[in-house]
């Protein structure tokens, strides 16, 4: 039996619903993909629905951003739910973003990881 390691906690069990399905389907976009995009996201924000959280990857090509691909979840205790993904076309604006405490943010700061 493998022990559980407090410093990495093991990660959340994915549940896909039927819609991010349907869209992955619609936009071209692979199971892998999507995990990729919230593994290592570019930008986090506020998703629209009320406690989800959205993440985006850019699409670069030959240095220019193209398209983003967009990943809606929401965490519970033991499960991550997969809401939706899709594409925007170009650039979008920036967002409400996730909030971080404020002695928190103060410590990114001066440590150089926030500007």
């Amino acid at each position: 039996m493998q022990k559980k390691n407090p410093l990495f906690p093991q990660k959340p069990a994915l549940k896909w619903t039927m819609h991010v399905k349907g869209k992955m389907r619609f936009y071209g976009l692979s199971e892998s993909r999507v995990k990729r995009v919230i593994a290592h996201p570019e930008r986090a924000e506020a998703g629209i629905a009320p406690k989800t959280t959205a993440v985006m990857q850019p699409i670069t090509k030959k240095g220019k951003i193209t398209q983003e691909i967009w990943v809606m979840y929401q965490d519970k205790k033991t499960q991550r739910t997969i809401i939706t993904a899709w594409r925007y076309p170009g650039k979008s604006p920036v967002r409400e973003t996730i909030p971080i405490p404020g002695n928190i943010r103060d410590e990114l700061q001066r440590e150089g990881y926030l500007t």
